[in-house]
């Protein structure tokens, strides 16, 4: 019987953000304890804090937000890959997976997963990510989706290309995956972001099903 697996992060004021964004806020504006008829909380967050998706615009002028992706490039057929105790994801590396035919959506476990087990931890630069060339196989072999476990699909020290690569071409980047319960292997991906108009990045909740 297939199951569901949540591979998201939850949003909480401790989250690990990156350095010189702020923080997660979340406060009670009503409290019930306070003589309220309801309970209501106020939340303030960058839009790429938690488990979230950068659309074109991110890093191309002009381009796509994150409300004109197409929704049926969030949702099928993935496969969960692993890069565990790798420094960085390479085109060679991922040339060696030998992938099956027909992959079009791809996420990569790798050492970042062991982070969550402290979901409060200080931001770490030291994360694996893609490398430019790994940016430029995905595009030449038709993949529309990656998704990394931790806050950035590149290398903290590198520069932009990796995002620029993948997203001029409009590959869906989703970001801030918790994949320690996840195998490698096929699943199907049910990931839908928030609805908002005009903006580079979202949150979205991201599950995996088993098949």
């Amino acid at each position: 019987m297939s199951r569901l697996i949540d591979i998201s992060v939850p949003l909480h004021p401790g989250l690990p953000v990156w350095p010189g964004n702020p923080k997660v806020q979340l406060e009670f504006t009503m409290r019930m304890a306070d003589g309220h008829h309801a309970n209501v909380s106020r939340m303030a967050l960058n839009v790429h804090s938690g488990t979230h998706i950068d659309a074109p615009l991110h890093f191309i002028h002009e381009a796509k937000t994150t409300a004109e992706i197409a929704l049926e490039k969030f949702c099928g057929p993935c496969q969960v890959v692993s890069f565990e105790g790798q420094k960085a994801i390479t085109a060679d590396g991922l040339e060696a997976l030998q992938l099956p035919d027909g992959v079009s959506r791809l996420l990569f476990k790798t050492d970042n997963s062991k982070k969550w087990d402290d979901p409060s931890h200080p931001f770490d630069t030291t994360y694996c990510a893609l490398t430019a060339d790994a940016a430029q196989w995905v595009v030449d072999h038709g993949i529309v989706l990656v998704g990394i476990d931790y806050l950035s699909i590149q290398l903290f020290h590198d520069p932009p290309d990796t995002h620029v690569i993948l997203l001029r071409k409009e590959v869906v980047i989703l970001e801030t995956l918790d994949l320690r319960g996840v195998a490698p292997g096929p699943y199907e991906l049910l990931c839908l972001p928030i609805s908002a108009r005009g903006v580079e990045g979202i949150p979205a909740r991201a599950v995996l099903k088993t098949l």
